[in-house]
Formats: structure tokens, sequence, C-alpha cells
């Protein structure tokens, strides 16, 4: 059932209980408005029949002192009055009112339930009896009035409910209309168009829930432009990945692969020219070479997966990072500092710290040309978080060609994580980058370690 067949029900509902309690208030006060007056009417007329009664007695002639009290009721509405003279009886009827909604229904009269009331009056003259005057009240006129302005009254009732009842469908219909345009920008919303907005001119309640919709629509094309981009920004990652490592395959990997291949042919050469003296020779060239591809392969498996995370602490890890770049830039001074309680946090949190301390290296010894990075790893108890802030004294962060991928992929890393990414270039020279890492439930360190370990 719709809610515009709904408040019409309940409109209708509500008219009907009160046509009824009205009806059984009306019918109570009419059965005791009916009473009195049936009360009232005989008592003027039982006060009229003793006056005439008494002036009977000493009047020459009293057959047309009764014929004028019969006459005097002519025209009552409520009384029947029966004048009997020995054998002869002279009825004076009520007279009977007129209604345009006709008779009164007998179940009404029986509601109503007025039971009619008599007076006997005996007339004696000289002490003789000489007539007899009775009165009977007769409510028919009253409940007939009472009748005609319950029926007026219904029919006005019904007149203005065949009135109220369509306005309101009109209104309703037209109140609920913005509902039907925002069920349809809803549905474009789970159809995927972001875009749509409402503007519609509301009542108060309504422009409220048009304003939530508009505010739900907008985050929700906000974070589908966002996914987008970072979808984007993955394949071009995904890219730069890519052609690093067929790089280095290329220009590590692929001339020691040649070198070996030649050693390999050059031994079986000598083989079958017996020159076995010179085999150690070629033998050790390959050894050598394995032993460099093993490092390019470790080195390349690291950049991919940072190993030693899970196996022996986020300290460790970190180490290793630095001493990867030690080993290649030994020019730079690097310090690590790793609070004791940041170890045992998980996976997920540990690699997320170990990629942005990955990412900062690599920027910085790239691209900043510093002579000194310094890394900070602790936790901030006031909000349950890891505090990462990476420093270095090089040249900073270029502005012309805007931030690049590997800060935004940090960015959005620990936006997913409901973290927080500062970075900028600092006043003295350099570049400062402060990392937030949420971490409501931090174990306690799984291996004793001094509070700064400097590597």
């Amino acid at each position: 059932m719709s809610l515009r067949v709904r408040l019409i029900a309940l409109v209708t509902a509500a008219l009907a209980i009160g046509l009824v309690m009205g009806g059984a208030v009306t019918l109570i006060n009419a059965s005791r408005s009916v009473r009195n007056e049936m009360r009232s009417a005989l008592l003027v007329g039982r006060q009229t029949v003793e006056n005439v009664i008494r002036e009977i007695e000493g009047s020459p002639d009293p057959r047309r002192e009764l014929d004028d009290l019969a006459a005097s009721f002519k025209g009552s509405r409520h009384l029947r009055v029966s004048v009997i003279v020995q054998d002869t009886a002279e009825i004076v009827q009520p007279d009977d009112d007129k209604s345009p909604f006709g008779r009164v229904p007998g179940w009404f009269m029986r509601m109503i339930a007025v039971a009619p009331a008599t007076f006997r009056a005996p007339v004696t003259i000289d002490g003789k009896p000489f007539a007899n005057i009775v009165i009977e009240t007769d409510p028919r006129n009253e409940i007939l009035e009472v009748w005609n302005e319950l029926s007026g009254s219904l029919i006005v009732l019904a007149l203005i409910s065949s009135g109220i009842i369509p306005l309101i469908f009109f209104f309703i219909g037209r109140a609920l209309r913005p509902l039907g345009r925002l069920t349809q920008a809803m549905e474009q919303v789970g159809r995927g168009d972001y875009r749509i907005r409402v503007s519609d001119r509301l009542t108060p309640e309504l422009a409220r829930l048009r304003d939530s919709f508009n505010r739900m629509a907008a985050q929700l094309e906000a974070a589908d432009d966002d996914n987008r981009r970072l979808n984007e920004q993955l394949l071009t990652l995904q890219e730069e990945e890519r052609s690093e490592i067929a790089r280095d395959l290329h220009d590590e990997i692929g001339p020691f692969l040649f070198a070996i291949n030649v050693d390999a042919a050059t031994i079986g050469k000598l083989v079958k020219e017996d020159r076995a003296a010179e085999v150690p020779a070629h033998s050790q060239s390959i050894t050598e070479a394995v032993r460099h591809l093993q490092r390019q392969v470790r080195g390349m498996l690291g950049r991919l997966w940072p190993v030693g995370v899970a196996e022996f602490g986020l300290s460790e890890a970190v180490g290793s990072l630095v001493g990867f770049w030690q080993r290649r830039h030994p020019e730079i001074i690097y310090r690590a500092m790793v609070a004791p309680d940041c170890e045992g946090l998980g996976s997920r949190i540990a690699t997320t710290i170990y990629r942005i301390v990955q990412e900062c290296l690599s920027n910085a010894v790239r691209h900043g040309n510093p002579a000194e990075i310094v890394i900070s790893i602790g936790r901030d108890p006031a909000c349950d978080e890891i505090v990462v802030a990476v420093v270095d004294d090089g040249s900073g962060l270029c502005e012309a060609p805007g931030v690049g991928y590997g800060l935004i992929g940090m960015e959005e890393r620990l936006r997913a994580m409901g973290g927080r990414l500062d970075f900028r270039n600092r006043p003295v020279g350099g570049f400062a980058l402060t990392a937030s890492v949420p971490c409501p439930e931090l174990r306690q360190p799984a291996v004793a370690a001094s509070s700064k370990a400097a590597i």
C-alpha cells in the first residue's frame, strides 16, 4: 500500500472515529434533551388543566370550558389531550412536523428510548364525576428534530469529507512527488551515475533529505574519481616497475648470463682439445658470475617483497634496507631509530612502514643528493599511532614536475588505513616526511631491543 493511500486511509479512519464519537455524544444528549422537553411540556399542560378544572366548578357552562380547553391544546407539538365527557371523547393530536429527510427510522427511536408520560385529571361538578382529562406526551416531533439536526450534520460532514479527501490526495501527491525524483536519482546512483543532483525546492524536512543525498552523491563521485585516478596510477606504477625489472634483468643479469654461457662453451672446447689445465680459471669465472647473479636477484626480490619484516622484525628489516643503500652510496650518513614498542605490529602495518621508508630512501638517494638521512619510527601513545619520520638535508622536492607517483602511492596506502601523510621542503634545506599509521592494538615487543638502534 502506497504512502498516499495510507495517509488518506488514516484521515478517513479519523473522520469515521470522530463521526462515531460525535454520534454517540449526540444520541446521549438528544435522549436527555427529549426527556427534559417532554417533562416540561407535560408540566405546562398539567398546570393548564388544573387551572381550568378550578374554573369549571363555578362556571355556568362547564361543557364550553372543556371545549375551550381542548381548543387551547391544538397546535401543540408534544402533547396528546383527550377530553372525555360521559360517553363522548374529544382527542387533540399534536401536529406532525415535516422533515426533508423522511420519517425517523425505528432504530433511531429505540436508541433515543424516551417513553410517553401520562397525566389523568378527573373533573367533578357538585361532587359528581363530570369528565376526565388525559394528557400524554408524544416525543415524535422532538425526536424528528434531533434526527433532522443529525442528518444535516452528517450531510455537511460528508460534503466536507468529499472535498477534503481529494484535496489531501492532491496535496500529498504533490508533496511526495520530490520523493519520486529522489528515488529515481538513487536508482541512477545505484547504476553508477554519481553526477546526479536534486535541486527541487522542498519543505524543510525533505530539503534535509535532498541535501544529504547531494552530499552522498558528491562523496561517491569524488571516491569514484579517486578510484579511477588510482587505477591509472596503479597501471603507471606497474609499468614503471616492470620497466625497472626489465632494465635490471637486461643490464645486470643479461651480461653475466652471457658470460656464463661463454665460459661454459669455452670449458667444453678446452676439454675436447685436451687443455684441462685452463678449465679451473673459466670455472672460477662461472662461480663468480653466479654469485653476482644471486646478489642481484636477492636485491630485486627485496624491492618486490620486504624480506625480513615477518622473519626478523621491523628494526632488522629497516636495517637491511639501510644497508642496501649504504653499500651503494657509502658517502651518505644513515641514522635509523626504531622504538622497541614498534615490534610485533602485524604484517600489514609493518609492511606499510617498510614501504614508506623504502620509498623515502629511494627518493632521497636518487633525487636529493643528501649528506645525511635520518629515519625515526616511534609510537604516539596519545592516539595509538605509529609515527614514521624521514628527514634528509638534500635538495628537497622539485615543485616543477609535481608530486611523484611514489608519494601519491604512499598517501593513498595510508588513507586506505585511516592514516595521514605530511611532506614538505625544510626551510634549512632538504626534505621532511611524516607518516601517521593507525595501530589501535599494539602488541608488546616480541624481542627485547634498545630504545635506539643506530645503523
